[in-house]
């Protein structure tokens, strides 16, 4: 294992999963559930805890609120053994909780809290954070919470590159304010990498060719796009070459909560490994096909050994 160190900047929260849900049977009264599971998430916290399982060095900047959530929270991450250092506790805040009706097939549709601490996450938040981080910075939080614009976001990137050798890798959510890839340039310039899904790309560019996305997207200047396409795994756009690289098989999809996340985690965790771009990919897939088999974002994922099998049989 490499000694070099990733820092997770991003949300965490609390997930209450139900699956499998029936949408057409839903009505005012109640419809029993196979599992009802309370569980911690969050983009930041589910990479965070993946690569941490992995086998990496790790350490996480969240922020959360003052409730019994919160404690869940940091209890979890204790376990995790995962330092709590950098989580900003915010008096007055509630923590996140999303509802995750996960459908038969594995999909899931959140219900959310806008007025919890991961919507309240500001610059001044991470910024006392920036001097010390690691050499590689994963940024999984770019349009969660609508406060950090992108004014605010060119500024953390920047700061985080002003570092020489400091590797920044950025994820997100379906933008909050309407962004376009326009909007996105100053930012993006700054990113080594980056890993939006097939719809979040669509929803930034306005087109619908995952190909066109991934080339525009590398012309804001990020050196490495990684577009996750689910069931048919990622396509790569690096140095003006195009990489596609299937999903690993999976049968039994429980669900995809965290997939993109255990992806980014597999993908980062290569990086240390000094895998070559295209076995990043293929491990981040391994990874993804270990957490959609059980139900929750990171509970497939114990140790490096199950995702490492399956990554030497693709």
């Amino acid at each position: 294992m490499s000694n070099k160190k990733i820092t997770v900047i991003g949300h965490a929260n609390v997930d209450v999963l139900a699956a499998p849900v029936d949408f057409d049977r839903i009505t005012a009264g109640s419809l029993p559930m196979k599992d009802i599971v309370m569980s911690c998430g969050g983009g930041a916290l589910n990479e965070a805890v993946i690569l941490k399982r992995l086998g990496a060095e790790v350490e996480l900047v969240s922020k959360v609120g003052a409730d019994e959530a919160s404690e869940q929270i940091l209890n979890f991450i204790k376990n995790e053994n995962i330092p709590t250092d950098g989580i900003i506790k915010d008096s007055s805040g509630i923590t996140s909780v999303n509802v995750v009706l996960v459908d038969a097939a594995g999909e899931r549709y959140f219900l959310t809290n806008p007025g919890g601490a991961n919507r309240k996450m500001d610059k001044s938040d991470i910024w006392p954070f920036l001097d010390t981080e690691s050499e590689i910075v994963s940024f999984p939080a770019m349009f969660v919470s609508p406060i950090l614009d992108t004014v605010a976001l060119s500024d953390i990137f920047k700061k985080i590159k002003s570092r020489p050798g400091r590797v920044l890798a950025v994820d997100m959510t379906k933008p909050k304010n309407g962004e376009t890839l326009d909007d996105l340039k100053e930012c993006l310039k700054y990113a080594d990498y980056i890993f939006p899904n097939e719809a979040e790309s669509c929803m930034i560019t306005g087109k619908n060719d995952p190909f066109e996305n991934a080339k525009l997207f590398a012309d804001t200047g990020v050196k490495c796009v990684v577009i996750k396409r689910g069931a048919a795994g990622c396509l790569i756009y690096e140095n003006d070459r195009y990489i596609e690289i299937p999903a690993y098989p999976v049968v039994n999809v429980t669900d995809t909560t965290g997939a993109g996340d255990s992806f980014v985690s597999g993908f980062l965790y290569g990086l240390c490994n000094g895998y070559t771009t295209e076995e990043c990919g293929r491990f981040g897939n391994a990874v993804a096909s270990c957490v959609v088999e059980g139900l929750g974002a990171a509970y497939g994922v114990e140790s490096a050994r199950k995702p490492l099998e399956r990554f030497k049989r693709i």
